[in-house]
């Protein structure tokens, strides 16, 4: 397989001004200040292979975003080494940002008070596109992302979910290899959340594209990505499949059940722990080594008329990942 992006070793410290709050402090500082060290990223390391879809997870400050604007060349890193399609990022070679795409959820490439179709024609100018490849991008895109009848329309005008879809558009518009997502269904209702990930889904697919997603959002993983990295504190702790992830650290599974008569909760924490309990429905975490024999007890002692073995959400599992990273 060939490898799209490698990144190894790679560091990225920040040096921050520090003061104390209020007027004479401020006046203190511009005497004497003091400084902190801020290790963004502790020597990270990962590969993509080419059309891999990955998603990129972690909350807030763990290096997500640090490390996109590295791959994307917006910074330098303090060390190690990165290259992406065979090409030194912070170079900004012109065949290599050619070759790049990157939307980030909050912040707006599309000129506010115009209409988003001049936007797209200063992009058209920027990446030097055909007249020929231009016009087939843009009906592609648009009639994918249903924006084709807004294109017109000034861009503070429009929702945030049409503005969204929108700035896929101009990020794509230029069919780039490597695509990074940074939080693209931010803010957005659930039925424009779905039409987005749908959208990520078919592009990856038809382009053979490479996607980093980075999202607090688990639904915009589940489904479309196989992969996940998962990042906290500037360190990588997992990199595998979604399945894996939940062999690792799922250590129990839930027990769903509807029972026809009433049954004391007590008798009911015999078998597991109750996570809810309003009759007739119950459910149960249970270790996963003992999942099945449970779910036997319950259903020869107890009057069930229906019984679902599930594993535990992957979101939920990801917060306690993040919680027991915290407490560290």
């Amino acid at each position: 397989m060939e490898r799209v992006v490698i990144v190894e070793k790679l560091k990225k410290n920040f040096r921050v001004r520090e003061k104390d709050a209020g007027l004479l402090a401020s006046f203190k500082s511009l005497v004497s200040s003091s400084y902190k060290n801020i290790n963004a990223l502790k020597s990270i390391s990962f590969s993509l292979n080419k059309g891999e879809m990955v998603g990129f997870i972690g909350p807030n400050g763990a290096g997500k975003t640090t490390t996109l604007k590295i791959l994307s060349g917006i910074l330098y890193p303090t060390s190690g080494f990165v290259q992406v399609m065979g090409f030194t990022p912070w170079e900004r070679k012109y065949d290599y940002l050619n070759q790049l795409g990157l939307i980030m959820g909050q912040k707006n490439q599309l000129w506010w008070d115009l209409p988003a179709i001049d936007s797209l024609e200063l992009n058209r100018a920027i990446y030097n596109l055909s007249d020929k490849k231009y016009k087939k991008n843009l009906q592609e895109l648009t009639e994918i992302l249903d924006v084709a009848d807004i294109l017109r329309r000034p861009v503070r005008h429009l929702s945030l979910g049409q503005r969204m879809r929108l700035e896929l558009v101009a990020g794509l518009l230029h069919s780039p290899q490597v695509v990074f997502l940074d939080e693209p269904t931010v803010g957005l209702d659930v039925v424009a959340q779905a039409k987005i990930r749908e959208f990520i889904k078919e592009y990856n697919k038809n382009h053979e594209a490479t996607v980093i997603l980075t999202s607090h959002n688990m639904n915009d993983l589940l489904g479309i990505v196989d992969r996940v990295i998962i990042i906290d504190k500037g360190s990588i702790f997992f990199d595998g499949k979604l399945e894996s992830l939940v062999k690792k650290y799922a250590l129990n599974k839930i027990i769903t059940a509807t029972l026809i008569n009433p049954v004391r909760r007590e008798d009911l924490e015999k078998i597991g722990s109750v996570v809810e309990y309003e009759f007739p429905k119950v459910v149960l975490a249970v270790k996963r080594t003992v999942a099945t024999l449970a779910a036997s007890e319950l259903l020869q002692n107890y009057p069930v008329s229906d019984l679902n073995i599930e594993e535990v959400p992957v979101e939920q599992i990801i917060v306690q990942i993040f919680q027991a990273n915290a407490e560290k």
